[in-house]
C-alpha cells in the first residue's frame, strides 16, 4: 500500500499497514510447477516451509485428495488451512501433468460461471458508504457487502442511504464482524436485533457474524427469529466447526474459503454438508486474485442452490471510489478473469487455468509485522491482525 489507512469507528480506530500475500508453489522434477492460496500469515509460511515440506519431498505427482487429511494426522488441526494450500498446487501440478482442469478432479462443473457479489465498504461514513455502494454497483453486481461500525442509529441510517442510492434490486450485505469487537462499545444481542429489525424491509441479503463466533447457540437463537438472514462461518477451523454451524441451525449462509478451510477437499466437505442441509454458501474470499479464482472453480462444482455467491473485493487501484489499493492482488494473477454483470467465468486451462507472476516477488517485499492495527478507546486495548480477520486476533505489546 502507498501509505497506512487510518479509518475510525464506534469505539476505536483501525489503521491498515499494508496487505500482505501468500502462495504455495510445488515442482516436479520435470520441472512443471503448480500453484495454490494461502492465508497471508507468518505461521502459515512456516508451517509450509518448516513441516509440510518434508512431507512432499519424494512424492510422486498425482492425486493429492488426501494430503490434508494425511498432513493432519500426522502434524495435528494446526496443519489444516497451510495443508489446504499446499493441496491446491498440487492439484495445480496434477492438472498440468494431465492437461485437463482442476474441476475434472472436483466431479465436473454445474456452473460456467460463478456469481459474485461487490465487497467493500470498511469504515466509512454513511454518505461515503452510499457513494461507494453507488460506484459499486456500476459493475452489475446483484449485491454489495460493507462493514457497519458506526453505531446502532448511524448503522441503520447507512443501510436506508444505501438503499436510496442503489434502488431496490441490489442486495445490501452487512458484515458485523466489528460489533463484538468494540470493547465497551460492542452491541449486545438487543440491540442486534434492534438493528436487524429497523433494516428488514431494506432488502438485506444477510447479516454477517455480528454475534461472537464461538457463540452458536445465540446465532441459532437469532436465526430462529427469522428477522433477517445470518451468515457465518469464516472462522471456523476445521469441516466438524462448520458441520456444527450448520446442522445446529445457525445460520441461512455458510461461509469459508480455500485458503484458511482446507483447500479443495475442505471446501468439497464443507459444499456437501451444505447442500445435504439445504443451506446456502457465499464464499469468504479476502485475498489476492489467485484464491478467487481458486474459491470459483470449486464452487463452479456445486448447483448455485449451493454455491450461491462469491466474494469479489473492490480495490481502489481499479476504482478510486472504493476503498483502499491492493495491486498485488491482480498483479499476481496477470490473465484471471474479472467478472462481467456481476459473473465471473471460469478459466478452462490445464491445472488452474491461470498463470502465476512470481515477478511481483521483487516488486513487492514482504516486510514483517501484522497488516492492520484495531485500537480500543474503553478499555484501552490495541489488537494486531496477521493475514485475514479468520486468524486469531492478538493484543500487541503496546497495550
Amino acid at each position: 500500500m502507498p501509505a497506512p489507512v487510518l479509518l475510525p469507528f464506534h469505539g476505536g480506530r483501525r489503521e491498515i499497514l499494508k496487505r500482505d500475500a501468500l502462495y504455495v508453489k510445488v515442482t516436479s522434477d520435470s520441472g512443471v510447477s503448480g500453484f495454490g492460496p494461502g492465508a497471508a500469515s507468518e505461521s502459515t509460511a512456516r508451517m509450509v516451509n518448516e513441516v509440510l515440506r518434508e512431507l512432499l519431498v519424494g512424492r510422486e505427482p498425482g492425486d493429492p485428495r488426501n494430503f490434508v487429511r494425511d498432513a493432519v494426522e500426522k502434524v495435528g488441526p494446526s496443519a489444516f488451512a497451510a495443508a489446504g494450500a499446499v493441496q491446491v498446487a498440487l492439484y495445480d501440478l496434477w492438472g498440468k501433468l494431465e492437461g485437463c482442469n482442476v474441476t475434472e478432479f472436483l466431479g465436473g462443473r454445474k456452473q460456467e460461471t460463478v456469481r459474485c457479489y461487490g465487497s467493500a465498504g470498511m469504515y466509512q461514513s454513511a454518505e461515503e458508504y452510499a457513494a461507494e455502494a453507488a460506484a459499486v454497483c456500476e459493475g452489475g453486481y446483484e449485491a454489495y457487502k460493507y462493514r457497519p461500525a458506526l453505531g446502532p442509529e448511524e448503522d441503520v441510517r447507512t443501510v436506508q442511504l444505501m438503499r436510496e442510492a442503489i434502488g431496490p434490486q441490489v442486495g445490501i450485505c452487512m458484515d458485523a464482524h466489528a460489533w463484538w469487537r468494540m470493547g465497551d462499545k460492542s452491541y449486545g444481542s438487543e440491540t442486534i436485533e434492534d438493528i436487524a429489525r429497523a433494516v428488514s424491509g431494506l432488502g438485506v441479503t444477510w447479516l454477517e457474524e455480528p454475534l461472537p463466533v464461538e457463540d452458536r447457540a445465540a446465532y441459532a437463537r437469532l436465526r430462529d427469529k427469522g428477522i433477517v438472514p445470518v451468515a457465518a462461518g469464516e472462522h471456523e477451523h476445521d469441516v466438524e466447526g462448520f458441520r456444527a454451524l450448520v446442522e445446529g441451525g445457525c445460520v441461512d449462509f455458510a461461509q469459508a474459503d480455500v485458503s484458511h478451510h482446507g483447500g479443495f477437499s475442505g471446501l468439497m466437505d464443507i459444499l456437501g454438508i451444505c447442500e445435504s442441509h439445504g443451506v446456502a454458501f457465499a464464499f469468504h474470499n479476502w485475498g489476492t486474485a489467485l484464491e478467487t479464482v481458486v474459491d470459483a472453480l470449486v464452487g463452479s462444482c456445486f448447483p448455485r442452490e449451493t454455491a450461491a455467491w462469491l466474494e469479489y473485493p473492490q480495490y481502489a487501484h481499479r476504482d478510486s471510489r472504493v476503498m483502499y489499493p491492493y495491486a498485488l492482488s491482480d498483479e499476481l494473477v496477470p490473465d484471471a478473469p474479472r467478472p462481467v454483470n456481476g459473473e465471473l467465468a471460469l478459466p478452462d486451462g490445464p491445472g488452474l487455468g491461470v498463470t502465476v507472476d512470481e515477478g511481483v516477488l521483487e516488486k513487492y517485499p514482504y516486510s514483517p509485522g501484522p497488516w492492520s492495527i484495531f485500537e480500543l478507546d474503553s478499555p484501552p486495548t490495541k489488537l494486531a491482525l496477521s493475514g485475514d480477520h479468520a486468524l486469531p486476533w492478538a493484543e500487541t505489546e503496546e497495550a
